[in-house]
């Protein structure tokens, strides 16, 4: 299972929301490039940038800073957040990024779904953020009509080979993740699934290896002190097993 240490980007500065919230955001660093070296250096095999203000405005202001982090480690990055349009999946995939994650678009523009993962097939992953079952769109400030499992049924579909699955109300809360709808979304599908929200303890990350998770994204609980990267790698052997 892979670990992806998640870098939070608004203005610039590397922060963490809880449950998405901007109104409650604790800023950890003015530089997330020295972050994601810092976390490279601590042995993350993955790294997982999230473009805060683009999910709220569809723009990508962070643009230039998620090129310095793909330009400056040499591991793999994915990125989300507002990508609405082909032409800016083109320009992160130019500038080093190894996936991009559609959210929103996934659920509004389907079109532009099918588009992009023609032309970059497993380049592109899609970011299911659920409130109760239901998938959550415009940086998690409205929640759709549309199930999270029928949602599944489409992606697989479309080719789709990596979705990111996030629980909202489990988001930044240090509570652990919703292992019981990981598992039915993990069994309703064959797409890899990485776990975000909650991952608070080893243990959590120990049953989500038990349950064959693709990934695991880890935020507030590195950032917070409660779980030590390095320590991670060690115990969980960093792998896709």
């Amino acid at each position: 299972m892979i670990l992806f240490p998640a870098i939070d980007i608004r203005n610039g500065n590397c922060v963490r929301l809880i449950q998405g919230d901007y109104d409650q955001e604790t800023i950890y660093g003015d530089s997330p490039t020295a972050m994601a070296l810092e976390w490279e250096q601590k042995g993350a095999e993955y790294l997982h940038l999230i473009d805060l203000d683009g999910a709220k405005t569809g723009n990508s202001l962070n643009k230039q800073a998620i090129k310095s982090i793909a330009e400056a480690v040499s591991i793999p990055v994915q990125v989300g957040g507002g990508i609405r349009s082909i032409e800016m999946i083109d320009e992160h995939i130019e500038n080093g990024v190894s996936r991009v994650i559609i959210g929103t678009a996934a659920i509004t523009n389907p079109d532009f779904l099918k588009e992009a993962v023609e032309k970059y097939g497993d380049k592109i992953a899609v970011s299911i953020d659920a409130r109760n079952g239901y998938v959550a769109t415009d940086g998690w400030t409205e929640t759709s009509d549309v199930k999270a499992i029928d949602l599944l049924k489409d992606l697989e579909q479309l080719g789709v080979k990596t979705i990111v699955y996030t629980d909202i109300f489990k988001d930044g809360m240090l509570q652990g993740p919703n292992f019981e709808e990981l598992s039915l979304v993990d069994q309703a599908t064959s797409i890899d699934v990485i776990a975000s929200g909650g991952v608070t303890t080893k243990e959590d990350i120990r049953k989500l290896q038990e349950m064959n998770m693709y990934g695991a994204i880890i935020g507030k609980a590195l950032y917070d002190g409660n779980l030590i990267f390095e320590e991670l790698v060690g115990d969980a052997g960093n792998d896709k097993s």
